[in-house]
């Protein structure tokens, strides 16, 4: 049965490592680095789940990966890692991190563990709504791939060098939320009709009135060397949510798989030798809950399907690229990690709201599943009564010299993932969303005043005050890591 649970992903494990496990330690301050990707590609027929209902995949346009870098100083080991799937939920990261660190001596604290946030991949979520379940059969594959695969990542490390830079792409983020004339906003699923924000108002609909919010252009990165000069990986964030048109019951990497495949193709690294680790690289999701690559303000343009993640892909890879070329590179730099919960209540269903979403599932037909929104955050709304009170959300800090990563757990609003950047100790800070579990949007206080798709409860999950305490404590882990003096 076992065998049978771990076959839902494509048999191409067994190319992973390419090299032994290496048999001394780095001395102090040299740095080593080390990549590998396993493929996570369902079979066709497995359920996808990037809308509100389930439907089979019937075709695979473009693999799913597991992708790692792992990189080491000789006194600090991490390995960050993205996968190409809707979401990573917190006992998917966590099982996986303990195992990583029984089978190769890394803590689990030291590990990243995120998704991409494709639409177009299986479905590795599960049960939204219950904090620790068990782990069913494709999230039990998918700790396996993520532990082999940095398992292999580490096996490939080597004296390398490394280098960080700033690009930016503005013409593919805009942000989705608009205000809107008073009065237009339609009611919301649970009757409300006092919203002043609609996201997604539609291609120029006379009812815009401003967008509720900025963007975020920046392509925040890092690469890794070989001692020599080969590629070894590239580590990439950029604030957009996904770009999608392309069929839905398609499995797909999205923009993130074209980026990484194109970046290597400009690099060169599509040529080396095989003797060599393939080269690897990431591109992570930012702070993007409430941007999208829709322009509301011009004509939708008819194009055919994956023309658009083609098109946003390119964009992205050549400004990385004509950055890259300008990289100073180092062979020394001091790493660090910080891992940490922040206790936070969940949100609860007021006694009006709860007595309309029984009343509104006591309506349907007998044995008939919520398929309208009304139904479907009735749903919602009871599963969330049922949550704990209260929970320790994960939150994560690396430095990498004068670079450094913050991690939620969340769709983060593009304004949060801004001012973790300014207020950040290192620079360039990139800040990676759905890392280490998801727990719905993470508006700021005034979006939540604002309404709208996004805050609704059901869609977000955390108290209307969670976005300035988690970007509090993460500014904590931060400084934590900042050298003294």
């Amino acid at each position: 049965m076992k065998k049978a649970l771990l076959a839902v992903f494509a048999a191409s494990a067994l190319s992973l490592c390419a090299l032994p496990s290496a048999a001394a330690d780095s001395a102090p301050g040299i740095l080593r680095a080390g990549a590998a990707r396993g493929n996570i590609t369902p079979a066709l027929g497995t359920s996808m789940y990037s809308g509100f209902l389930p439907y089979p995949a019937r075709h695979v346009h473009d693999d799913l990966w597991v992708r790692c870098l792992a990189l080491d100083d000789g006194q600090t080991r991490m390995a960050l890692v993205v996968c190409d799937v809707l979401d990573i939920m917190w006992h998917v990261s966590e099982a996986a991190r303990q195992r990583i660190e029984q089978q190769t001596g890394l803590p689990a604290g030291n590990v990243l563990v995120s998704a991409t946030h494709t639409h177009t991949s299986h479905d590795v979520v599960g049960d939204r709504f219950v904090v620790t379940p068990e782990l069913n059969g494709v999230q039990e594959a998918l700790v396996s791939r993520i532990a082999d695969t940095v398992r292999c990542a580490i096996n490939n490390l080597e004296p390398a060098r490394i280098g960080w830079g700033v690009a930016a792409e503005p013409r593919h983020v805009f942000n989705r939320r608009w205000h809107m004339k008073p009065g237009t906003v339609p009611a919301n699923p649970f009757g409300d009709t006092n919203e002043v924000v609609k996201m997604n108002p539609g291609v120029l609909n006379p009812n815009r009135v401003k967008p509720a919010g900025p963007v975020d252009p920046e392509i925040g990165f890092f690469a890794v060397q070989s001692a020599t000069g080969r590629p070894i990986a590239l580590f990439a964030n950029y604030a957009l949510h996904y770009v999608g048109g392309n069929p839905s019951s398609d499995i797909s990497a999205d923009y993130y798989g074209i980026f990484n495949d194109r970046i290597r193709q400009l690099l060169g690294a599509d040529r080396q030798e095989p003797r060599y680790p393939r080269f690897v690289s990431i591109m992570s999701n930012g702070a993007s809950g409430d941007i999208n690559n829709i322009d509301t303000s011009s004509p939708p343009k008819k194009q055919p399907p994956y023309a658009q993640m083609r098109i946003v892909a390119e964009d992205v890879a050549q400004r990385v690229f004509a950055v890259y070329q300008t990289l100073s590179w180092r062979d020394r730099v001091p790493l660090g990690v910080s891992f940490g919960k922040i206790d936070l209540p969940f949100r609860r269903p007021t006694p009006g709201q709860l007595a309309w979403a029984r009343k509104t599932l006591a309506d349907l037909p007998p044995g008939e599943s919520p398929k309208t929104w009304s139904g479907l955050y009735a749903e919602r709304l009871v599963r969330m009564n049922a949550m704990p009170a209260r929970w320790g959300f994960p939150l994560q800090a690396f430095r990498i010299g004068g670079l450094g990563i913050a991690t939620l757990p969340n769709d983060t609003f593009c304004e949060i993932g801004l001012e973790i950047k300014r207020r950040s100790p290192f620079k360039p800070t990139l800040v990676v969303s759905h890392a280490h579990g998801y727990f719905g949007y993470l508006p700021t206080v005034e979006q939540h005043a604002l309404g709208g798709y996004e805050t609704w409860i059901g869609s977000s999950r955390l108290e209307d005050d969670a976005a300035p305490k988690m970007t509090g404590r993460l500014l904590t882990l931060l400084a934590k890591l900042q050298p003294e003096g």
